[in-house]
């Protein structure tokens, strides 16, 4: 049985073949029994940060349906496995119990906010957006005598975000176009 003092890191480490304290000197029982979070995952979901333009592939570790660690992605050519400091804390964004999960509303000539469920929010858009289609819907446009075939609306319009990789901008055009909007812009810096 070992003593006290022989448990004792610093001892370990001038005694040891660890004198620099790197290695086995350093390391302790709580230690040796640390499993990572890498390790006891179910499963592994590939994504892409949510920051900014450069869409870092990410691996997002996941345990009993909740997820547990993410990652930067070695694979990927654009990060090589790194993340920056905001794509590292990017788990944050779905498991802060500080997360906001309702969306704040204040109704037309109110005074005071109201916390809504998302699906509730979404459903008021969606309603929204068809009423606006409904209201500026144009077959066709110009003097009475040289009408042109148009089928557009001018109620709805789209600005597209810098975080949105090709494929999404690919998808938010289509919609848009889908649904006859002609203002389509998207903000990208690359």
């Amino acid at each position: 049985m070992k003593t006290w003092l022989e448990s004792w890191p610093v001892y370990r480490q001038l005694t040891g073949s660890d004198p620099l304290g790197r290695g086995k000197a350093a390391r302790s029982k709580a230690t040796e029994a640390v499993v990572s979070r890498t390790a006891t995952a179910d499963r592994v979901v590939k994504s892409v940060c949510p920051f900014c333009a450069v869409g870092c592939a990410q691996n997002v570790y996941v345990k009993d349906e909740q997820i547990v660690q993410i990652e930067g992605n070695p694979d990927s050519p654009v990060n090589r496995g790194r993340l920056c400091p905001k794509g590292s804390a990017s788990k944050q964004l779905v498991t802060s119990p500080s997360r906001v999960t309702t969306v704040k509303y204040r109704r037309p000539y109110g005074t005071d906010w109201e916390d809504l469920d998302l699906d509730t929010a979404m459903e008021m858009i969606a309603d929204r957006v068809l009423d606006a289609r409904r209201k500026t819907w144009q077959d066709e446009d110009g003097p009475a005598d040289n009408r042109r075939r148009v089928n557009r609306t001018m109620g709805i319009a789209s600005l597209g975000g810098a975080t949105l990789d090709n494929e999404e901008n690919y998808l938010m055009k289509k919609l848009y176009s889908a649904m006859g909007a002609i203002q389509i812009e998207n903000q990208a810096r690359i």
